[in-house]
């Protein structure tokens, strides 16, 4: 009986694969839709922090003259938009629209004697004109705030008194300065304004300042702290949907900041409610201002052409030059970073992007991308289940029976769960499936022809390279698939579990090489052998060696990994050739370590463990495409690209190796003797 049902699991394997093909045919019409989604947006906003500008302009003799310098070379330059904040008095000051007092202070300029029962705010207009503009937005602010605001004169000149201390009126944030705002029109900047969720909500005031704002051209908003505005009323007042409405009503999107340590609150939700009207946006921070022209420019060339990223926001500010003894600050770097020599408006433009106001992704959805993308989750489960067959094949039929009862449940429950999850086990499935089919070919021609020539050896070799890399690839198609979403492409929703990808398909080899390399099973007895072997030091040893190039290798995956010196100019060098790098740990690592061992291990037995690392290659193929903020054709150009590359450095590999197998045969007798 146990016969007769492995007969029918192992059988099924090729009914399996007609399952994961016709899931892969299922799966093209939703890699069209993705393809043209991430077409559908080209326009780059470059923008800069006009707050920043204004705080460095206050360390300058002539502080007008040269801010409207700056702003005009600035609009020369590139930068296309004004990031906003909402004022407040201390901006106001700066800008020289009115002078703030204390108690103390208004003593002295009258000759009194402070009040010992009064601790208020005194405003002094500069000019007649400031106090007609701003006179109505304090007075609305703080009476929104139940703040008492009464006139005040002083030399002719108006004022306003505002009876809270200096330290609370100076925290109001009001309505940005309109002033400030037509005048950075005037120069021809769009205008991103950031607001924050510092005060209760109000659905009036937020109509008048969204009206305000669609009147000056506004397209987007950028959020200032870690909430969306009306996150903290949302449990009483439901300020989020009420909202959402605004912006939908005066045509208004968002801007999310990439790699924030946590995402702002509220901001998903209200995303949702606005239709992922969504451009994301890359912060360049103030320090980072300071770095190498050359750094700057790749960032924003990257961030835009590998992240779908359509937004870069240049902050500056003042710092204090102790070497030079004086108040310096990065405007000038910026600005050459994206002009000459940095170039990166330039190389920008050569990708196919154009300054201009962000848009949102426009989403394909095809009518027949719902039953596909069912189809393709067959497919995917049977990837799965096939993986499992070369392990445990007693389980094939169970597996794939019990894939296909869980996900239906999984569907109806948490059907985030199910894609994220069934996309992380495809990805893990094909690669294995890869090197495991390798390893067995491997077996299979060394035992055919142990003593085969270099050069059938090669050919040998080439193909099974070629034919893994296909194999891997399936898993491609699948996740594409199954995670087409534009939540995923504005990493709005994240893939989990990314990191046991990395290591997975090599374990897995691993255990395959170990245990199932002579006949395809493993048995109690192998196993129970395995638990009772000794443990000596050297084992000891080569598990914390092994421990700590993990450890390694994982600190270099994902977008904060750490690289050389080297391996920076060697993808700089890659990039400005070919406008595309491919992973190093492909082209240096895996592809040409799998190439060489192939070779020699079929002459050599053992070299076959090098398989065990060769799998990085075929694993971080698929990788590639986990980061799904990175559009699906430039990723699939940076693999083949990596398969090309990693060739070349496979075929020098494997003639160092017979040089020095010949040389090894040459001299080692005379060192035994």
């Amino acid at each position: 009986m146990r016969q007769k049902w492995l007969y029918w699991n192992t059988a099924s394997r090729k009914w399996l694969w007609l399952v994961v093909i016709i899931g892969l045919i299922a799966s093209i019409p939703v890699i069209s839709d993705r393809v043209q989604t991430e077409s559908s947006a080209k326009k780059v906003e470059l923008v800069f922090n006009y707050r920043g500008l204004l705080d460095i302009s206050a360390y300058q003799a002539h502080p007008q003259d040269f801010m409207n310098e700056q702003l005009t070379r600035l609009k020369d330059a590139g930068v296309t938009t004004m990031a906003v904040f909402e004022s407040t008095l201390d901006e106001l000051r700066k800008s020289r629209k009115l002078t703030v007092y204390n108690g103390q202070d208004v003593a002295n300029l009258t000759q009194n004697v402070v009040s010992p029962n009064e601790n208020f705010t005194y405003v002094l207009f500069t000019s007649e004109e400031n106090a007609q503009t701003y006179t109505p937005i304090i007075e609305q602010t703080f009476a929104d705030r139940q703040i008492p605001v009464v006139p005040w004169e002083f030399e002719g000149r108006s004022g306003l008194i505002l009876q809270t201390p200096p330290e609370n009126a100076n925290m109001q944030p009001m309505q940005p300065d309109p002033v400030a705002i037509q005048m950075l029109r005037d120069k021809g900047f769009y205008i991103l304004p950031r607001i924050a969720d510092s005060v209760p909500y109000s659905q009036e005031s937020m109509e008048r300042l969204l009206t305000f704002f669609e009147e000056n051209g506004v397209k987007r908003i950028l959020f200032d702290g870690d909430a969306v505005k009306g996150y903290n009323d949302n449990a009483e007042m439901k300020s989020l949907d009420q909202f959402a409405q605004l912006l939908n009503k005066h045509d208004i999107g968002l801007a999310a900041i990439e790699n924030l340590k946590k995402p702002q609150s509220g901001f998903e939700t209200l995303a949702y409610k606005t239709d992922y009207n969504v451009a994301r946006l890359y912060s360049l921070s103030e320090g980072d201002a300071n770095l190498d022209v050359d750094v700057i420019a790749d960032r924003f060339v990257l961030a835009t052409k590998d992240r779908n990223i359509r937004m870069l926001y240049l902050n500056a500010g003042p710092s204090r030059n102790t070497a030079k003894a004086m108040i310096t600050d990065p405007i000038e770097n910026l600005i050459n970073s994206l002009g000459e020599p940095g170039h990166a408006i330039e190389r920008m433009e050569k990708r196919g992007f154009e300054l201009g106001q962000a848009e949102a992704f426009t989403v394909k959805e095809s009518s027949i991308q719902r039953y596909a993308k069912l189809v393709a989750l067959v497919g995917a489960i049977a990837m799965i289940t096939l993986m499992v067959s070369y392990f445990v094949p007693l389980l094939t039929l169970l597996v794939f029976v019990l894939g296909l009862v869980g996900s239906a449940g999984l569907f109806l429950l948490k059907p985030n769960l199910l894609e994220q999850g069934i996309a992380l086990l495809v990805a893990i499935s094909a690669p294995t499936i890869a090197m495991v089919l390798a390893v067995r070919t491997v077996n299979y021609q060394q035992q055919r022809q142990p003593n085969a020539s270099a050069g059938r050896r090669l050919a040998q070799t080439l193909i099974l390279y070629v034919r893994t890399s296909i194999l891997s690839f399936l898993a491609v198609p699948f996740m594409i698939a199954l995670l087409n979403s534009i939540t995923y492409s504005l990493v709005i929703n994240q893939f989990r579990g990314v990191s046991l990808l990395h290591f997975a398909p090599m374990g897995l080899v691993a255990i395959y090489i170990l245990f199932y390399r002579g006949s395809g099973t493993i048995s109690i007895k192998q196993l129970k052998g395995i638990l009772r072997t000794p443990v000596n030091v050297l084992m000891v040893v080569l598990a914390v060696v092994a421990a700590a190039a993990g450890y390694y290798y994982l600190t270099r995956t994902g977008n904060s990994g750490s690289v050389t010196p080297f391996e920076m100019f060697l993808r700089t060098t890659l990039e400005d050739t070919f406008g595309v790098r491919p992973r190093f740990k492909e082209f240096v690592l895996g592809h040409p370590l799998f190439i060489v061992g192939v070779f020699a291990a079929l002459k050599y037995r053992q070299v076959i463990f090098v398989l065990i690392i060769a799998a990085i290659g075929q694993l971080s193929m698929v990788d590639t495409f986990a980061h799904i903020h990175t559009p699906a054709v430039l990723s699939l150009i940076r693999g083949v690209m990596g398969l090309g590359i990693g060739l070349i450095f496979g075929i020098i590999a494997v003639g160092v190796w017979q040089v020095a197998e010949g040389c090894w045969k040459k001299w080692s007798p005379l060192l035994k003797s």
